[in-house]
């Protein structure tokens, strides 16, 4: 029978416990936070340290997505403008 080792380390971003098998964490693997939500990657093993995964392709896909968001407002308008058109020739 195997004694599995459970320690607890802090969330970096919201200092909520996790707990977790330090023998089963290899540096580089990753975590999700359950109270916040956060990525996070193992950093050290020794000692256990957690770091929250920076990820620039999410950001620029937030970026795209407020852009889109105005785009489609703009096709809102257009979409509009083309029903009163379709109005004024009936």
């Amino acid at each position: 029978m195997r004694l599995v080792e459970e320690v607890m380390v802090n969330c970096p971003m919201c200092d909520a416990v996790i707990d977790v098998d330090e023998e089963e964490l290899d540096e580089g693997d990753s975590l999700i936070c359950e109270d916040c939500g956060a990525n996070l990657s193992v950093s050290s093993v020794s000692p256990l340290e957690l770091t929250p995964e920076t990820d620039d392709e999410d950001d620029d896909d937030d970026e795209d997505f407020d852009e889109d968001d105005d785009f489609d407002e703009d096709d809102d308008d257009l979409d509009e403008e083309e029903d009163e058109e379709e109005d004024e020739w009936k």
